[in-house]
């Protein structure tokens, strides 16, 4: 049978796959949906409030592809830190080794991990995507290639660099179930966009890749970065390696907003040339996204259901004030738990 795809939405509702469990952001609500050990799904949500309505040259065309960038590192970390603490894996002693660098350091052990691993994945990436390329680049060029031929194998470079990556992380256990998850995602925010009940069984129906992923968005990147420089590599030749590694991290931003311009115009087109535009975006999905079971899918439901409608008032909380809910369905607006239907 072949996969639904989602109709045209009024109101992009976006997510991301975490640690066991699901994100999701809707206009004015943010909310984290965890599976933990013990079956139980633990749900928080926060208000949200968009930079661009605090700022609204924040939210101008291209302008709000570049803040977009920049936050959303942030912001992501900060949701997998929140995810982590939901499942309660970092509820252990510390060593006395962890101790001792919090004193010294004035921070939590989970502060410093997550500052250490925000800071390895940005000079891994600086160095995967943008050092090597560069230095294969002014290799190329010093050797007398074209400004077409060594643009086009840097580009190529970049682009194999992040398929290898990807592949090599899909057979570790853990990221191949966030992959999961990952589908789990896009199934219910598809559900959702066809205005069908949020159930697994609905869910389960549409396809797990969605023109709005992030993993799209690279691609793009990519693409944008290779046709941009190029341009560049013939109106400004340059050939010191430090040099050119310092004009592809400056252009950084503007290809990232424009990039953002034409994903959101890819999503949001079904003409046959949009179709065929965003179908390699698509094809890339296939390496960070995995068929998720019913459980997954109903951890994304939790998710959305309460970044639209607020936290179910029923539920238990914790002393953290999260919700701890047994099935999908308490999370649905009008929810009425057994014991007051049988009151009624």
């Amino acid at each position: 049978m072949r996969k639904k795809e989602a109709a045209s939405c009024p109101v992009d509702i976006g997510g991301q796959a975490v640690m066991e469990g699901v994100m999701m952001r809707a206009p004015n609500r943010v909310a984290i949906a965890v599976r933990r050990p013990d079956h139980s799904i633990v749900v928080k949500a926060d208000p949200y409030v968009p930079l661009s309505e605090k700022h609204p040259w924040m939210g101008k065309p291209f302008l709000r592809g570049m803040v977009n960038m920049a936050t959303m590192l942030v912001f992501g970390m900060r949701t997998l830190e929140d995810s982590t603490a939901m499942l309660g894996i970092l509820d252990e002693e510390p060593t006395r080794f962890e101790k001792w660098l919090s004193k010294k350091l004035g921070k939590g052990v989970d502060k410093i991990v997550m500052f250490f691993a925000i800071a390895m994945a940005v000079v891994l990436s600086l160095g995967l995507f943008m050092a090597l390329p560069a230095a294969i680049e002014t290799a190329l060029k010093t050797g007398g290639m074209s400004a077409l031929g060594y643009t086009l194998i840097g580009g190529l470079v970049k682009i194999l660099l992040l398929v290898g990556y990807m592949i090599a992380v899909s057979f570790v256990p853990d990221v191949r179930r966030t992959f999961q998850y990952h589908g789990a995602e896009h199934k219910t925010v598809y559900c959702n966009e066809n205005g069908l009940p949020l159930t697994p069984e609905n869910a389960q129906t549409f396809s797990r890749l969605h023109p709005r992923c992030g993993t799209a968005f690279l691609l793009i990147v990519f693409m944008i970065s290779i046709l941009l420089f190029l341009v560049l590599n013939v109106l400004v030749p340059i050939s010191n390696f430090f040099v050119r590694f310092l004009f592809h991290l400056c252009m950084l931003p503007i290809v990232a907003g424009t990039s953002y311009e034409v994903l959101k115009g890819l999503a949001h087109s079904n003409t046959a040339l949009a179709k065929i535009l965003r179908w390699p975006g698509l094809q890339m999905q296939r390496l960070t996204t995995r068929t998720p079971d019913e459980g997954m899918l109903e951890c994304a439901i939790v998710a959305m259901n309460c970044a639209l409608h607020g936290l179910p008032k029923h539920a238990r909380r914790t002393k953290e004030g999260w919700c701890i809910l047994k099935t999908y369905q308490e999370s649905e607006p009008g929810y009425t738990p057994a014991s007051e239907a049988e009151a009624v």
